[in-house]
């Protein structure tokens, strides 16, 4: 017997996530995740520096309830409306789980019940179809309008693929790759459409205009994702959480894995807490950076999009968008390519340091020339 034969169809049949490259030579400038270029507080380095002690040998709180307590005192809200997961993706992953069916491989042209769709705008994070394929569920991708923006409800009733009753509608808001900021009116209008369960995944909203948190406070079924690996630094920790009602927070926590979230992780997001300002200040200069960026890519001949990220998406000139990720490779750059419909013509960057910024360009003009 071979081995592949022990492992269930619907495994063998998956497309994993795939992530960024992860450089595996020195001296590479790194564009391509979406990684915040400015190290932690020096408060938090030290609160996790001193944690490397005795403590290492015992589990970390199970449910991050000091955490979930400072959160709701930034949110103003209650603990029991916060949700810690290991990064904001076990988050997703979870509310897959906890609201959607598995459909029953329904026969071909006829449509899924609502309980097992989960439901999201496409081009988007490329994790949504990836947990919609490893829990059985049935999707609906519905395509952005052609600047990125998003549907009316009025439009999406009339769109076929879209489902009002979907078990589960993924947003992304700010959009990702695009970059593309989403008023926090035009979600609500898609929160009150919806009869299932919606995550406003706010990945990157800290360097956004607006936020949409107070719709998780409002609405019976909405939940607002967040994390502390983009614009706090934390990647290498991996802390995320969702705030929401607290029947939708409490079936979360009923299916969680125990001790989920490692202690570091934890005592690092709250000296994060503890240092805002530190942040905000850098999320300034990242926004600083972003808008020279755009203005100096735009001089060379790039089409870049309006971002409300830590990225821009941008349509280079003369050469296709797969011909500069490698001619910037060979510059010793790294920026992100998707294979994708919608993307193909365009690359993402990363907003990193002024420094980093201003090597790019001057690698993009040497291109050209």
């Amino acid at each position: 017997m071979k081995s592949s034969a022990l492992i269930r169809p619907l495994v063998r049949s998956l497309h994993p996530y795939v992530p960024g490259e992860q450089p595996k030579i020195r001296g590479l400038i790194k564009l391509n995740t979406n990684e915040n270029p400015y190290p932690p507080s020096p408060k938090v380095l030290s609160a996790v520096r001193a944690a490397v002690d005795a403590r290492l040998r015992l589990y970390p709180n199970p449910t991050a309830q000091p955490l979930r307590e400072a959160l709701a005192r930034f949110h103003r809200c209650d603990a029991d409306e916060i949700f810690v997961g290991n990064g904001s993706d076990e988050c997703l992953a979870l509310a897959v789980r906890a609201f959607v069916e598995p459909a029953a491989a329904p026969r071909a042209g006829r449509a899924a019940a609502g309980g097992s769709v989960v439901q999201y705008f496409t081009p988007s994070y490329s994790l949504y179809p990836v947990l919609a394929d490893t829990h059985g569920a049935v999707q609906a991708a519905v395509p952005l309008r052609s600047d990125f923006g998003l549907p009316s409800v009025v439009d999406l009733r009339r769109e076929r693929a879209w489902r009002f009753d979907a078990a589960l509608t993924l947003v992304t808001t700010p959009n990702a790759p695009s970059g593309r900021g989403y008023a926090r009116k035009a979600l609500e209008a898609i929160c009150r459409a919806q009869r299932g369960v919606v995550v406003l995944d706010e990945a990157y909203v800290d360097f956004a205009k607006e936020h949409a948190l107070p719709l998780a406070l409002q609405f019976p079924n909405v939940l607002v994702a967040r994390t502390f690996s983009k614009a706090y630094s934390l990647c290498f920790q991996r802390v995320g959480y969702m705030v929401g009602p607290r029947e939708l927070i409490a079936a979360l926590d009923a299916i969680r894995d125990s001790y989920n979230v490692n202690g570091l992780g934890q005592l690092a997001a709250l000296a994060t807490l503890r240092d805002l300002p530190y942040y905000r200040a850098n999320f300034k200069k990242i926004v600083r950076t972003r808008e020279w960026l755009t203005r100096e890519l735009t001089t060379l001949g790039f089409e870049v999009l309006p971002s409300e990220t830590n990225f821009l998406l941008t349509r280079p000139p003369t050469l296709p968008a797969k011909t500069w990720l490698r001619r910037l490779r060979e510059q010793r750059i790294l920026v992100r390519w998707f294979d994708a419909p919608g993307v193909r013509d365009y690359l993402r960057i990363t907003i990193g340091t002024q420094r980093e910024a201003e090597a790019l360009v001057r690698a993009a003009a040497r291109i050209l020339r």
